[in-house]
């Protein structure tokens, strides 16, 4: 059986006139959006236009939902309660949900932003208040996250389903975790470095962490960051690594 995996990157993060990074490109090499629901970037005609985009090409959508918390992009940690986290992210999901419903498509998943992610991944409260407001909204749709994090434990309480994400510009911790962004080197800039450590993940199943231990990540998903100035470039060098391997890219739950 051939190896399979879903290819996405967060978009719709730009506001009014200003857009940031290159999404239309980028949709050209992904087969799954995660498109920001206004509270951490985005606004509702970006999330309009961003799922208009994403339906034209056939291209899976996924709701991102973040901390409040605009100024910082929703990268910075919030002492939110669970049930705070819970309503903040129901209210996310259905805003994102009308527009799918608008073109006629339904969600396909939910993925977190930034620090409201981070703090899914290692808080089981934080991350139960997530998978219960994704089970609430439509329980057919995917929780995205870490894989062995808080996040896989949450889908399976809730009882929806789970895709474990790998980060294909992202430096790793040996727990697993995604090494702190204000740390040098967390941040991978060549895509063809990028893409090495995607097929290296897809086809062999590990990755080398910053401290030089072998980590064991086999994902579902492999993220790109729409926010990066190598977004673009390093979608494609993914893509096309990926298909010069034979590896089938679509989204999660899409089949055999």
């Amino acid at each position: 059986m051939k190896s399979r995996v879903d290819l996405n990157c967060d978009l719709g993060e730009g506001f009014g006139p200003w857009r940031m990074g290159s999404d239309e490109g980028i949709m050209d090499h992904v087969t799954s959006v995660n498109v920001a629901c206004g509270f951490h970037a985005g606004d509702p005609v970006v999330m309009k236009d961003t799922v208009e985009r994403a339906v034209a090409r056939g291209i899976a959508i996924g709701a991102h939902p973040g901390y409040p918390d605009i100024q910082g992009f929703g990268r910075r940690e919030m002492s939110c309660t669970p049930d705070e986290i819970y309503a903040l992210c129901l209210y996310q999901i259905g805003a994102l949900m009308a527009f799918a419903r608008s073109c006629g498509v339904r969600l396909a998943h939910v993925k977190p932003h930034g620090a409201l992610y981070n703090r899914g991944a290692r808080d089981k409260e934080a991350a139960f208040a997530i998978a219960r407001a994704s089970r609430d909204a439509d329980r057919n749709m995917v929780l995205v996250g870490l894989p062995g994090s808080a996040f896989e434990k949450a889908a399976i309480e809730a009882g929806i389903p789970f895709a474990s994400e790998a980060f294909a510009d992202r430096a790793y911790m040996e727990d697993g975790s995604l090494v702190p962004r204000s740390w040098p080197g967390s941040v991978i800039h060549d895509p063809e470095e990028a893409a090495r450590r995607v097929l290296e993940m897809v086809k062999e199943g590990r990755i080398i962490s910053v401290e030089g231990s072998m980590l064991h990540i086999r994902p579902d998903t492999v993220c790109v960051h729409g926010d990066t100035p190598e977004a673009l470039r390093m979608a494609r060098a993914i893509r096309e690594k990926l298909e010069a391997e034979e590896i089938v890219i679509a989204p999660v739950g899409s089949g055999s």
